[in-house]
């Protein structure tokens, strides 16, 4: 999944002589996107590394509670696969156009992998492993912006691109429910180092595929030699160049807030079952209601709906999607809550509409920097909102909080998408 390019090793001479991404007839559904043979070896990768994560963040916390005897050591760990992502992603971002994509993926694998390997070796300390994790998660935005950006290249930037994005999204979503199990069932049968060792096969894996079932294909983006090109190169100028444009700025932020407010319920949900009577089962059936109804959304959005359709719910999907959070108002029993949670995560297919229309107001040349700035963002602030709602939880009732982020959340998302539409005849960023 994530790593540092490769700075001095040269890409391999073999590139086609075009990098043009290969024509796909619109028929509905995901099928088409399956077809290519790029793209098959990118789901696969994806799908590996992703596991690799989720199950080293098992193995690691229960490594590290074992060898320290310590709660928060334990969840150190597990919180410090979040905490460096802000400052990766903002530092990192240019690279994603300044290389060649293929060489950051494979490098990004290669890394983590040696990561992996660096935790498993039987010497190595608690320290130097939570300084390994740190590692993993700093060049983790860098990964999921670059491969964001060369789903172009494989799809083109239609159709084809908004279905191969939700793909990698819903895979994402399913792989944080399967993987907990996953990893779970593991430890049961083997030591965390052997879990771990896994995972440092699966990114292993997951670079092998990369590198050969993927073209090689040029940078996006030369280093500038000075003046605004050199400005843009550097992690504030790049953030400008994204941000600059009013039309671009706008559409960032409603990627980033609506999942911002959507995290609160899921952050509460232990103190709030406990208020009701509910017990441990329930609370489990519950965290998982949120996503499963995102991956379902998504599914039926990009099998079921065209594209027409898709831009024509986006606005009013989004707008809605925080309201059945106002269902906590009452306080009600775990079905209510249930059917709330399922009803939010079915607005999201409002993202596949949202996803094109950002992908229209990226320029080429910036493409990977605004797709790892948009991942970075949305993981920090899906974080600041569950630690917002903790905060606030611990002055007002859990229901009061999730109810009060749904009537805060919907207002947001009304106001940036009045700015969506006021900025729809922008042309050019700000900064140039």
């Amino acid at each position: 999944m994530p790593t540092t390019p490769e700075p001095t090793a040269p890409e391999p001479a073999t590139p086609e002589p075009t990098t043009q991404a290969p024509t796909i007839t619109p028929t509905p559904g995901y099928r088409p996107v399956f077809r290519v043979r790029e793209f098959r070896a990118v789901f696969a990768a994806h799908l590996l590394s992703l596991l690799g994560v989720v199950v080293a963040e098992i193995s690691l916390t229960v490594l590290v509670y074992r060898a320290t005897g310590s709660p928060l050591m334990s969840a150190l760990t597990f919180a410090l696969g979040f905490l460096p992502y802000a400052l990766g992603g903002t530092l990192l971002a240019p690279l994603a156009d300044r290389y060649p994509a293929r060489r950051v993926l494979v490098g990004c694998d290669l890394l983590c992998a040696a990561c992996a390997a660096g935790m498993v070796w039987p010497g190595t300390p608690v320290a130097g492993i939570l300084v390994l994790r740190c590692a993993m998660a700093f060049v983790a935005p860098l990964f999921q912006g670059a491969r964001s950006a060369s789903l172009a290249d494989l799809l083109g930037t239609g159709e084809a691109f908004v279905l191969g994005r939700s793909l990698l999204r819903m895979v994402a979503q399913s792989a944080q429910l399967a993987g907990f199990g996953l990893g779970g069932l593991l430890l049961a049968a083997v030591s965390p180092r052997a879990a771990i060792a896994l995972t440092t096969a699966g990114f292993l894996a997951s670079a092998l595929l990369l590198r050969l079932g993927t073209r090689a294909r040029p940078a996006r983006a030369a280093g500038g030699s000075g003046g605004s090109g050199a400005a843009r190169e550097s992690p504030l100028g790049g953030l400008r160049a994204v941000l600059g444009g009013r039309r671009l700025r706008a559409l960032t932020l409603l990627c980033w807030l609506p999942p911002a407010f959507a995290v609160v319920p899921e952050a509460l949900l232990a103190p709030y079952t406990e208020d009701v009577g509910a017990g441990t089962v329930t609370l489990g059936v519950l965290m998982c209601a949120l996503p499963v109804g995102t991956v379902a959304a998504e599914l039926w959005a990009g099998s079921a709906l065209t594209a027409r359709t898709r831009s024509r719910i986006t606005a009013p999907l989004a707008a809605a999607s925080p309201l059945p959070l106002l269902l906590f108002a009452g306080r009600p029993g775990p079905a209510v809550v249930l059917a709330a949670l399922l009803l939010a995560g079915l607005a999201h297919a409002y993202t596949l509409g949202l996803d094109r229309m950002y992908l229209d107001a990226v320029p080429d040349e910036l493409r990977g920097r605004a797709m790892t700035l948009l991942s970075t963002g949305l993981m920090t602030l899906q974080g600041v909102g569950m630690a917002l709602a903790g905060a606030a939880a611990e002055f007002l009732p859990a229901h009061v909080v999730v109810a009060g982020s749904g009537a805060l959340g919907s207002g947001v998302v009304v106001l940036l998408l009045a700015e969506v539409r006021r900025s729809r005849n922008e042309t050019g960023l700000a900064v140039k």
